[in-house]
This record gives C-alpha cells, sequence and structure tokens, in this order.
C-alpha cells in the first residue's frame, strides 16, 4: 500500500471527526438554549420521552454522547429510571437520522460547503449565522473526509492479510459485531463510528454482510459508554445502564439469529445492489481518481441501521415499564449507599461542549455539597448533648469530602468558564463558586466547633449549666438559618420568608449580644474559668460565623434563581 494513499486514508479520517465535532457545536448552539427545558419536560409518555431522546441525539450528533446526558440526568434525580431507559432507546433514532445524513455522501457539494461555511464562520458578526457557518463547515468536512478515507482505503483490500483477514475472520458474524462495538466505543461516537464503516465498506475493503453486523455491534458500544458513565454514579443510573445493555444484548442477538432474513429486509427497503462496484463516478467524486467504489452501500447500510433500531424501539418500548419494575432485582442495593464516596456524583466532563447540561451537573454537585454540610451541623449540634467519639470522627471524615468537592466543583467550572457561553450561563459561574467556598468555610467551622468540644472533654473542662443552656439556644437559632440555606439549594423555591428570615439573623445578633455579657459577668465571678471561658468564645464565634455563611448562601442562590 503506497504511504500516499496511507496519508489520504488518516487525514480523511481527521477531517471526518473534526466535521461531527463541528456539526455537533453548531447544532447545539443553534439550538442548546433548549436543550434544557426540553429534557425537564419530560412526562411519564414513554414515546414522548423516546421522541425526546432522538431529538438529543440528533442534536449532538452522537448517541453515544446522548446516552452520557441521559446518565447524568438520572444522577441527577431529574428524570426517573423509566423515563431514562425511553430516552436511551429514543437516542437510536436520533443516530439513525445522523446516519442516514451522512450516507447521501454528497461529495460534489463538499468544498463549496465547506467554502460557504467558512464565509459565515469567519465574516459573519451575527451569533446565528456564525453557528450556520460552524454547521456547514462540519458537514461539508464530513463528506469530504469520507471522500478522502475512501480513495485511501481502497488499495487495502489488493493487500493478501488485509484481504484474508476480511474473508475469513470478519465474516463470521460475531467477529465482526464485536469489532463495530470496540469500534464505536473508542470514537465515543456512534454516527461517526458508522461512517467509518460506511467508508471501508464503500471502499470494498469489506463486504455487505461484515458492514451490516459491525452497523448492529454500534449499539452495545453505546450502552457500555453509558455504563461507564453511571460507574460513579447512583444506584438508579448503574441499573439504567445495565438493564439498557441488557436490552441491547437481546436486540443484537435475535437480529444475529435472523441474520440471513434481516440482511434481506435491508436490500428490499434500500436502492441497487450493495455490493455493485463501479469504477470511478465523476459526478460523486471532488478529484476524478480511478478508484473502484461501492455507490449503493452507503444507502444500505444506513437503512440497516434505521431497520435495527427502529425494531429495537417498537419491541422494547412497551417493556419499559417492566423492566423499571425488575431494576431492584437486576441490581439490588438500597439509594443512597455510597453517599460518603470522596468524589463527585454528578459531574461528567464530557458534557463540558454543553453548558446547559454541564451547569445542571455542577448545581446538583453544590446541592449534594450542601447537604453534607447541613448535615455536618446538625450532627455537631447533638455533641453538646453528648460527645460522641464515632460521630466526630464521622464529621472528620465529611469535612474531608467538602474539601474534595470545592476543588473538583470548582475546577469543572472552571473548565466550563473557557467554553463559549451565553451571558445568563456566564454569570453564574462566580456565583457558583462563592457557593462552593462559603460552604466549604461552613464545614472548616464545623469541625472547628467540634475540635473545640474534643478539647472540652480531653482537657475536662467544665461549662456551667448556663453556659450551655445558651449555647443549645444558639445552635437551635444558628441551625434555622442553616437548614434554609441547604434548602435554598434546591430545584423546589425557597420556602422560608425573607421578612422570617430577618427577624432569626436578628435575633441571633441579639442573643449573642447576650451572651457576651452573660460570659462577661460569669468570668468576673469566678463560675468559668479562663480557660473554658477561652473555649466558649471561641464557639460562640464559630457559631456566629455559620449563621453568617449561611446567610450569604440563602442570598446568593436566591439570585441565581
Amino acid at each position: 500500500m503506497p504511504v500516499s494513499f496511507l496519508m489520504e486514508a488518516l487525514g480523511g479520517l481527521g477531517l471526518f471527526i473534526l466535521g461531527m465535532k463541528f456539526m455537533s457545536e453548531g447544532l447545539q448552539k443553534l439550538a442548546g438554549e433548549k436543550l434544557r427545558q426540553v429534557l425537564e419536560k419530560i412526562t411519564g409518555n414513554r414515546l414522548t420521552a423516546a421522541l425526546t431522546g432522538s431529538a438529543l441525539a440528533s442534536l449532538l450528533q452522537s448517541g453515544s454522547t446522548a446516552s452520557i446526558i441521559v446518565i447524568g440526568f438520572v444522577n441527577a434525580g431529574l428524570i426517573s429510571l423509566y423515563q431514562a431507559l425511553a430516552v436511551l432507546l429514543g437516542t437510536g433514532l436520533g443516530t439513525t437520522i445522523a446516519i442516514q445524513f451522512i450516507a447521501f455522501k454528497i461529495s460534489f457539494f463538499a468544498l463549496p460547503i465547506i467554502f460557504v461555511g467558512v464565509i459565515l464562520r469567519c465574516f459573519s458578526s451575527r451569533r446565528r449565522w456564525v453557528n450556520a457557518g460552524t454547521l456547514l463547515l462540519g458537514a461539508g468536512l464530513v463528506f469530504f473526509g469520507l471522500h478522502l478515507m475512501e480513495n485511501g482505503f481502497a488499495p487495502l483490500k489488493n493487500n493478501t492479510l488485509i484481504h484474508g483477514l476480511g474473508q475469513h475472520f470478519l465474516a463470521w458474524r460475531l467477529p465482526a459485531m464485536l469489532l463495530g462495538a470496540v469500534l464505536s466505543f473508542l470514537m465515543q461516537s456512534s454516527s461517526a463510528a458508522i461512517g467509518i464503516v460506511i467508508a471501508v465498506a464503500s471502499s470494498g475493503l469489506i463486504g455487505f454482510d461484515t458492514a451490516v453486523a459491525m452497523v448492529i455491534g454500534e449499539s452495545l458500544g453505546s450502552s457500555l459508554i453509558a455504563a461507564i458513565a453511571s460507574i460513579n454514579g447512583t444506584l438508579t443510573a448503574k441499573r439504567t445502564a445495565l438493564i439498557y445493555i441488557i436490552v441491547n444484548l437481546i436486540a443484537i442477538s435475535l437480529a444475529m439469529i435472523v441474520f440471513p432474513l434481516f440482511l434481506q429486509l435491508v436490500r428490499s427497503f434500500s436502492p441497487g445492489e450493495a455490493d455493485l462496484t463501479v469504477r470511478g463516478i465523476q459526478t460523486l467524486n471532488v478529484s476524478p481518481l480511478a478508484s473502484e467504489t461501492k455507490p449503493f452501500i452507503a444507502r444500505h447500510l444506513a437503512n440497516a441501521h434505521t431497520i435495527f433500531t427502529v425494531f429495537s424501539v417498537f419491541l422494547f418500548l412497551p417493556l419499559v415499564g417492566f423492566f423499571a419494575r425488575s431494576a431492584s432485582i437486576i441490581v439490588p442495593g438500597r439509594e443512597g449507599e455510597g453517599d460518603m464516596d470522596p468524589r463527585p456524583r454528578f459531574l461528567d466532563h464530557r458534557v463540558v461542549n454543553t453548558p446547559t447540561i454541564a451547569l445542571l451537573q455542577a448545581k446538583n454537585e453544590i446541592k449534594r455539597m450542601a447537604q453534607v454540610a447541613g448535615t455536618m451541623f446538625l450532627e455537631m449540634a447533638e455533641q453538646f448533648n453528648s460527645f460522641n467519639v464515632r460521630t466526630a470522627s464521622r464529621l472528620k471524615q465529611k469535612e474531608e469530602l467538602l474539601d474534595i468537592l470545592q476543588r473538583d466543583i470548582s475546577a469543572f467550572l472552571i473548565t466550563l468558564s473557557r467554553q463559549q457561553l451565553s451571558t445568563e450561563n456566564a454569570m453564574e459561574i462566580p456565583a457558583l463558586l462563592q457557593l462552593i467556598n462559603d460552604l466549604e468555610h461552613l464545614g472548616d467551622q464545623v469541625e472547628a466547633i467540634m475540635e473545640y468540644m474534643r478539647r472540652k472533654k480531653e482537657d475536662k473542662l467544665r461549662f456551667s449549666g448556663a453556659a450551655m443552656s445558651e449555647i443549645r439556644t444558639l445552635s437551635a437559632l444558628v441551625s434555622q438559618v442553616v437548614t434554609v440555606a441547604v434548602g435554598s439549594l434546591d430545584t423546589l423555591p425557597i420556602s422560608s420568608d425573607r421578612d422570617d428570615l430577618e427577624k432569626v439573623m436578628a435575633e441571633i445578633e441579639s442573643t449573642l449580644a447576650t451572651l457576651h455579657l452573660s460570659h462577661i459577668k460569669r468570668l468576673h465571678s469566678g463560675k468559668c474559668s479562663v480557660i473554658a471561658g477561652l473555649l466558649f468564645s471561641d464557639i460562640i464565634a464559630s457559631f456566629e460565623k455559620i449563621a453568617q455563611i449561611a446567610y450569604n448562601t440563602i442570598k446568593t442562590s436566591r439570585d441565581l434563581k
């Protein structure tokens, strides 16, 4: 195989992948602002959910990326397992739309489309036209890359080793299907993987039967990507991913069993002969290269994917309820296990290119962070009744978790800030970073109080009954503010009235003033030792800081709503 042909094939692959990326970016920027609203309006209607999944995969130009986002929404608790399964089934429909588009292979128009796309992208001042130019540029690169790949791969069929591999090893359905799954998994895009299969099959490197088996295997690769995305997720996300794999395995097995009938069905719905080989169709080529191509196989492979996907949707969509009810049997366990894992549960850096989804993930991780901080405060407050060493150890672990979440969420948001964001999204990031820092500082103050309590116990210091009563009173007041702060970061509106909150803050200030006066009186009267008095002052100061941090959190979260 001449080096020039190899370079042409690799260059074509690079242009094809770049084109898919540009198409995805263009589509997302043209329609991505309404992506969250569409997904949040998914109802229990399985048909609506499937159509939503189809739209999502078409928008992202990748069923694999769409499945990652769906798993992210399950992690965030925005959709149920029932809805997620229906959406995942629908992502195949969106993928098949993209593949049908690729199968047109209008290489003759590739360069003019690239020219128009570059003009709009580089010289237009309106954002909508720039996004449209990105979309056109991506489409042109996809078709041009396909053309280059076909010409580059064509000489390979004359290689004895490659020819023998295709005729013997890949002629078996199972290896070809597994190769398609691996290709889809490695490419992280079902559409791109099948685009490569189309290019290789059009060059004559592999036969029609082998290419169809690879196309069928693509769905397994997509489901494996969803499984990888669910590893650090919730139990519901893991159940969703595993059931999705099971569904795809069943569909693939049925297709493999009736493979000859499936091929006949594809041929009956497709024009021309899949294995028909012609030499140099000048009207389709960007450059008149004398290479043999199969002009009809692309349409056959696209139709094969469409028939397989439609078959899967019609077969399994009515069974979504059954799978959802059986989820606890398939993957036993209780939700909430592993909440103390020292790592983010909702963040996925692979969706940073979709800012609306990435922000949702960050907000849900911050919500989790707030819940951890809130439970830390409540457990700490109980220590004034009875100090427990195990609780103190658990609070230390939670404080470490807050530190890790602060670091990882901040890094995620900073990475997101480097993307092209809408004005609204760009303004949210500094506020979210402030929330993260406030919650981490709240955890630090809770840990500080626990350290003061430990010193009190180890040094056998005693507070008077009046001092302990004052601490419990202050703790109860601060607890109200902390509870509202945690609730303010929920997806629901804040339930506490602004005037009531201001009254609580005023009462806290008044209580603090009273506590300081009482503390000075006890010191003067000798009822409190100097060391115990200093410890008491430190505890009161930490409670005051916690109240102020919680109040700032409430104000910041209100500004975000």
